[in-house]
């Protein structure tokens, strides 16, 4: 109780401390004191340096959107994916990546092929590099029969590493 007095009695006599120092502020700026104090001289100094700071603002800019679309872009065509937990990544550039539309059309990366040029293509590549791995994007809406042609060429040229394309589950 006695430290509850004591903080109530500094806290009156601060605020009438502030009262008196507003009316004397405010009596200041009627009476036209306060105009003088708010001139302010021209900077007539001579910059010998050069601020560098918004040119690090600019590069720093700069590198965040490269990362960004560096990023965003992926092979083949846009195409609506099914939804799963989990994605394998695009992350090889020696990936090929194998498109099916929702019209059935089948893509290699970016170029529209029939059965037979994508078996033919592939079989041109695994000759290349025996390790080719295949990723196989099949849109949500396409007929389940289409996919498993493709995944049959897929196996007629004995390419071991296949993986399917998903959405992840947003939760």
């Amino acid at each position: 109780m006695f430290a509850y007095n004591i903080l109530t009695t500094r806290i009156r006599d601060r605020l009438s401390t502030m009262e008196v120092f507003g009316e004397e502020v405010v009596s200041r700026i009627i009476a036209g004191e306060g105009r003088r104090a708010m001139r302010f001289k021209p900077d007539t100094r001579i910059y010998d340096e050069v601020n560098v700071t918004p040119l690090m603002d600019l590069a720093w800019n700069l590198l965040i959107i490269f990362i960004v679309m560096a990023t965003a872009t992926v092979q083949g065509i846009s195409v609506d994916l099914p939804k799963a937990s989990s994605s394998p990544s695009l992350a090889k550039p020696r990936t090929k990546a194998i498109t099916i539309a929702s019209n059935g059309e089948i893509y290699l990366d970016t170029v529209n092929v029939t059965l037979a040029e994508l078996e033919a293509q592939l079989a041109n590549f695994k000759a290349a590099d025996p390790t080719l791995p295949v990723v196989v994007k099949g849109d949500a809406a396409v007929q389940y029969q289409r996919v498993i042609d493709v995944l049959e060429v897929i196996k007629r040229v004995r390419i071991s590493e296949v993986g399917l394309v998903t959405q992840r589950v947003v939760k």
